[in-house]
């Protein structure tokens, strides 16, 4: 084991979406919480409600799993 998680949870995009990558390839992208965990659930992987925080199974990049906006303003 190389030492990075297997999933990894890019900062959000400008729509709010957040790309995820599991083993390095692209597995689409998340636009909440429960995105992230049907992603995980496709792929196997642990889905329990402490996954989120597992540290050795996901990287958060740019906020974490309840960070979901871009920081662009709504103001219209």
């Amino acid at each position: 084991m190389d030492g990075q998680p297997p999933v990894v949870v890019q900062p959000p995009a400008t729509d709010g979406g957040r790309l995820v990558t599991i083993h390095g390839e692209r597995m689409g992208v998340a636009y909440s919480l429960f995105d992230v965990l049907d992603l995980l659930h496709r792929e196997g992987l642990p889905t329990t409600d402490t996954a989120v925080d597992d540290t050795e199974l996901i990287e958060w990049q740019g906020g974490g799993p309840y960070d979901w906006n871009s920081g662009a303003s709504d103001e219209a």
